[in-house]
Order: C-alpha cells, then sequence, then structure tokens
C-alpha cells in the first residue's frame, strides 16, 4: 500500500501544521514521522538537556492524539540518512512532505535526503511554517534583501495587508492519516537522556500580557514577556495563529514576531554568518581577548556586575533570559571582556530553551557590532546605567544574587571606564585594517 510521509521537525503540532495538510490532502494515507537526529542529540553534552524533554513529551502528546485517530507516530532513533533507508525498506513511499528549515546544518540534511529520495523516485516537497514570510517574499523594491530592521517591517507590514492570515486545516483531514498499529515511542533512557527538572513555559497567550507588552517588555522583574520563544522554536504553536492574534492588540508584540522572520531571512540571502563569520567582513578583524578565567565567570554569573550575574544565573536555572538582560549580558562579554561574541552564542545555544540559531546569532552579532542593523560599535552598554533604568528596584537583582551587597560578592572583574576605552581602542584598530 503506498503512503505519504509527514517529516515533522521544528513543527511539533498536529493544527494548522502547512506540510501535514497538504500531505493529508493527497490521494494516499500519511504517516507521521519523526527522527530523533543523532547527528544532533550526540553533540549535547549535557544528558538532561531540558530541550530533549521537552521534545519527549512533545511526541508522547501528539501520538496520544495520533492514536486516537487510529494511527500512530513513528519516531526513529537514527541519523537521517539511515532513518530513510530503513523506511524506505518498510514502506512504498509516493511523497514526502515537510516544512522548511533555513539553518546550515538542515539546508545540508535535506539536500542529502531529498537526493536519496530522488534517486528511489520519490518526491520530496517543502512548505513554509514557522515563518510569516521567508526568502525573497519581503524584499526591497529593486530585489536585494533588507539589511536594517525598520525599513523590512514597514514592508513586512505592507505585504501582510495584502495577505490573508491562512490557517491550514488538518482535523477534517484526518481520515486519510494511516491506520496502523501503534508504534511505540523511544523514552528519555532509551536516546540516553534524563528528565529535566526544568518547568516549561505555558504556550497560552495572555491577553493582558500582549496589551501591556510595550510597556513592561523591558523590565526583568515583571512578567512582560510571553516566554513563548521555546514554543514557537519548536512549532508547538502556530506563528500565523500567534501573529493573527497579536496584529490588532499590540505592534511592539508583532514587531518580535517580525525580528523572526528578518533574522531567518538574513541567514538565508546572507548564509556567511551560518558559517561562523560575522555579517560586516571587517570586524572579523578585531583581535578578541583570549580570557578563560573571564569568560568562566561570565558564564558562571560571577563578575561582580549584579546584572550580568543575575542574567546569567537566571538562564543556568530556567533555560531563560529576559530579552532585555540578554541585551546587557552579551554587550558586556564582546565590549567589557572583549571576548569573541561567538564563544557567547556558543554558550547560549547549549542552555536557552528557546534556542534558535537565527535569532541567537542575529542577537549576539548586534551585540558585538558586526551584524546587520546593530548598534555602532562605540555604543557600549553602561550594566549599572542599564540596572537603573530597567531594574529600579533591584528586585531581579535580590532574586538572582541575593548577596550582591554582601562582602562575599566579588568585586567587578574589569573597570567600566577602562573597559569602555579598551573596547574602543581594540575596535578602532580591527577596523582601520579594512579601510
Amino acid at each position: 500500500m503506498k503512503i505519504n510521509i509527514f517529516w515533522c521537525r521544528r513543527d511539533m503540532r498536529l493544527e494548522d501544521n502547512a506540510a501535514l495538510h497538504h500531505a493529508l490532502k493527497r490521494e494516499f494515507p500519511v504517516l507521521p514521522v519523526f527522527i530523533l537526529d543523532k547527528e544532533i542529540l550526540d553533540k549535547l553534552e549535557d544528558r538532561k538537556d531540558s530541550r530533549v524533554t521537552f521534545i519527549m513529551e512533545t511526541l508522547q502528546q501528539m501520538q496520544e492524539k495520533l492514536v486516537a485517530e487510529g494511527s500512530s507516530l513513528k519516531v526513529l532513533n537514527s541519523t537521517p540518512i539511515l532513518a530513510f533507508n530503513d523506511l524506505l525498506k518498510e514502506f512504498d513511499i509516493d511523497c514526502v512532505f515537510t516544512n522548511t528549515d533555513y539553518e546550515p546544518y538542515a539546508k545540508e540534511r535535506d539536500q542529502k535526503i531529498e537526493a536519496l529520495l530522488q534517486s528511489h523516485n520519490i518526491k520530496f516537497q517543502q512548505y513554509k511554517d514557522h515563518v510569516i514570510f521567508e526568502k525573497n517574499e519581503v524584499i526591497k523594491d529593486d530585489g536585494k534583501p533588507y539589511t536594517v530592521f525598520t525599513p523590512y517591517s514597514k514592508k513586512w507590514k505592507a505585504v501582510l495587508n495584502d495577505y490573508q492570515f491562512k490557517s491550514y486545516q488538518t482535523e477534517q483531514y484526518f481520515n486519510n492519516l494511516f491506520q496502523t498499529k501503534t508504534f511505540s515511542v523511544p523514552s528519555l533512557s532509551d536516546i540516553g537522556f534524563e528528565k529535566s527538572n526544568i518547568e516549561f513555559p505555558s504556550k497560552s497567550v495572555e491577553a493582558e500580557l500582549v496589551k501591556k507588552y510595550a510597556d513592561q517588555r523591558n523590565f526583568p522583574a515583571v512578567r512582560g514577556t510571553s516566554h513563548l520563544g521555546l514554543h514557537l522554536r519548536f512549532g508547538t504553536i502556530s506563528v500565523r495563529k500567534l501573529a493573527q492574534y497579536a496584529q490588532p492588540k499590540s505592534e511592539t508584540f508583532l514587531n518580535e514576531l517580525i525580528w523572526r522572520d528578518f533574522y531567518q531571512m538574513i541567514l538565508w540571502h546572507f548564509p556567511h554568518v551560518g558559517e561562523g563569520k560575522s555579517f560586516k567582513p571587517a570586524y572579523d578583524n578585531i583581535k578578541w581577548l583570549d580570557d578563560e578565567n573571564g569568560f568562566d565567570k561570565w558564564c558562571e554569573g560571577s563578575t561582580g556586575y549584579p546584572i550580568v550575574d543575575a542574567g546569567m544565573r537566571e538562564l543556568n536555572a530556567t533555560g531563560f533570559m529576559h530579552n532585555r538582560v540578554r541585551m546587557i549580558v552579551a554587550s558586556f562579554l564582546c565590549k567589557h571582556l572583549l571576548i569573541d561574541w561567538r564563544l557567547g552564542e556558543s554558550y547560549f545555544a547549549g542552555k536557552l530553551l528557546d534556542f534558535d540559531f537565527a535569532s541567537n546569532n542575529g542577537g549576539w552579532q548586534w551585540a558585538s557590532g558586526s551584524g546587520c542593523d546593530s548598534a555602532p560599535y562605540f555604543r557600549i552598554f553602561n550594566p549599572y546605567l542599564q540596572t537603573q533604568k530597567f531594574d529600579p528596584d533591584l528586585k531581579y537583582i535580590r532574586k538572582w544574587v541575593p548577596e550582591f551587597q554582601e562582602l562575599t560578592y566579588p568585586k567587578p572583574i574589569v573597570e567600566h571606564t577602562f573597559a569602555r576605552d579598551r573596547c574602543l581602542k581594540v575596535y578602532k584598530e580591527g577596523l582601520a585594517m579594512n579601510s
């Protein structure tokens, strides 16, 4: 019996899913497949990685829904190539449907899978699902990609006026799911991981939070941000539904979703940023310090700067860091400590529940000055002024660094004025090499 495969990746939901919708509308029954990619999982050092726990819990929830429909999710613990070789032996496949992933590894992986499938005369079809607009859908009038956010966002909104938020119906086509015995879903221990104790944020959208988002989003002591990044990262929530909800309620909230599209577009048009290179090549001439001790103190939250330490401790404990504080700690690493932004990018990649390659890379390059639409390199965040402005009552700091006023709290590892002057000197020297 011929079947189609819906290959689920970072779109872990059965509702409003573009690839699943298109698969279910075709002639042959659809088998949902998820691959626990050993190329990715084997590189994770933390065997209690919270994101793996989240993935496994989500797979179980998807499985329950599919079993109720007489179908099943087929989960393979393998590399993508070996997994598809196994699927080719077990099933007569007409077409594989999936949603586009724009990250460097994903593009390379998908090219290999497409070539394998084509060698068996099997079609491989990809759809836009992770973003509202992709690739060339929002470009300048001359056909070139934007590299500055504000004009991009204006064009994005203008294009949106001609675009109807289209939800992809799936439930009404569930009768075309492949009817099969229930396949077992591996446990965490089966794949060599342990359960994380981190509490995952809800994917419900709070109306009051969205309404007050513009006023409250910069204050880390206030519950002013949605914490939906994890769900957007793994696609347990539809970005279309979220944008549709946000559009009439909060332009500031909608702008955060546009930033996601912007960085995915940058990654697509400027693939060198996915290869560890600066968006602005001149910034690759900056001579970073090889300061292992400073980096360790930054990672553990013991720099002697309370707002920086609070952010790093929050990240280490919860897998989350408030967005305003992300900018402060990133600027501190690159400019106060003169440590290569790529080290910070990598540390965040290992810790953030909502880690997304494009947004993480874009954020770090913004902080270092090397990215598109970055603040000028000479704009250096003053951690003390940032504290006065965004944590004036020190509530956030008291929560994560309760000892900050005690003698046991470390002295600042670098003095602010000295660090600022050093940063300006080193940046100027590095950028002068390009002129």
